[in-house]
């Protein structure tokens, strides 16, 4: 009866949970909200526009990512399908606590009645993450020569910065590792299955196996062949890390255009080794969007690499703030459109 209750109104649910996550997040930050908007009165408000064609182009930088890689696992989408699709995915990121995991099967359900399989979906938002965080080693080392150039490359900063790239190497090679033997995904991707269906299980007792074990085998076959697929057509990668390349270097724009709007021009090193950071610790927060690890990482690495400690503060709330009110709405005007169109099914359909 309730499975049901769950089928005819899963729409209802959904959003009646999207709402009440959204608020969550905005209950915990609504001090700083306040704040943030306080401090509108005394920055250049014609600077902060700036934030607007920077977000735009960065958007755009995802959607160019995805198009092209998935042209290359020889899948043609158009351009404003996966631009939509990109601003949703930042919505759903943001507020559904899963440390960007929500983004995999939402990016999946979405795509699948245009004809992109599970596997294409699940290595093109894998790819996203490996291109986007292996372009940063890039900027990580930039960020570092340009605070050594203005002397504030602390032991501590330099510490930060090669654990970070580290990390990185490690983690991409691991799963370079892991995809390229059909065996050895198998294994991976089936141990994290039996874990997640392990701790579904506790809330849904009925259902031993939500995750359809059969499905995940087929998943797995058809990434390690989407896998030796990339691997012949490894040259034409070149765009898809071009594009990861800009939508970081946009990003990383719009907070030093508030550094500016504040009168301050602070070294970019500091800023681009805060945001890394600050992204890494995103992908294992629990609170949707990270709030609270995310601006208080960033703001101590900008401190520790000698920007004053209430310029950071205010200006990590103030980007945070209004990147979330100029891309949140939008975001969620699209996936409820999508939701509401049944472009998006439950696991129970």
């Amino acid at each position: 009866m309730s499975k049901n209750i769950f089928k005819n109104n899963w729409k209802v649910i959904l959003n009646i949970v999207t709402f009440a996550l959204l608020g969550l997040a905005i209950f915990l930050v609504w001090d700083d909200i306040r704040g943030a908007f306080r401090d509108l009165g005394r920055i250049n408000a014609i600077a902060l526009f700036l934030m607007i064609p920077l977000q735009v182009q960065n958007y755009a930088a995802y959607a160019h990512l995805y198009q092209d890689f998935l042209r290359i696992l020889g899948n043609k989408q158009p351009f404003k399908r996966l631009y939509i699709l990109a601003l949703e995915m930042n919505f759903v990121n943001h507020v559904f606590p899963s440390g960007g995991v929500s983004g995999f099967g939402y990016f999946a359900s979405r795509l699948k009645p245009y004809g992109v399989s599970a596997a294409q979906s699940t290595l093109t938002q894998t790819m996203r993450f490996v291109l986007t965080f292996a372009s940063y080693v890039i900027l990580l080392f930039i960020g570092l020569f340009m605070l050594a150039l203005g002397g504030s490359a602390s032991n501590m900063t330099i510490l930060i910065t090669c654990s970070l790239a580290f990390l990185t190497v490690f983690a991409i090679a691991a799963g370079i590792y892991i995809v390229s033997s059909e065996d050895r995904i198998k294994v991976a991707i089936g141990g994290l299955t039996k874990i997640f269906n392990k701790l579904l299980h506790i809330v849904r007792p009925n259902n031993p196996e939500t995750i359809k074990l059969k499905k995940v085998e087929k998943v797995c076959n058809e990434m390690h062949a989407n896998y030796i697929l990339l691997k012949e057509k490894f040259p034409l990668m070149r765009r898809p890390f071009f594009y990861s390349m800009l939508a970081n270097i946009t990003e990383l724009g719009t907070i030093y255009i508030v550094y500016i709007a504040y009168g301050q021009f602070v070294n970019p090193g500091a800023v681009i080794i805060a945001y890394a950071l600050a992204n890494f610790a995103g992908l294992v927060a629990v609170l949707p969007g990270g709030i609270g690890i995310y601006e208080g990482l960033m703001t101590a690495v900008l401190v520790s690499a000698g920007v004053p400690a209430g310029l950071a503060i205010s200006v990590t709330i103030m980007y945070r703030v209004l990147n979330m009110a100029l891309s949140l709405p939008v975001g969620y005007y699209f996936y409820n459109k999508a939701i509401n169109k049944k472009q998006i099914k439950t696991a129970d359909e």
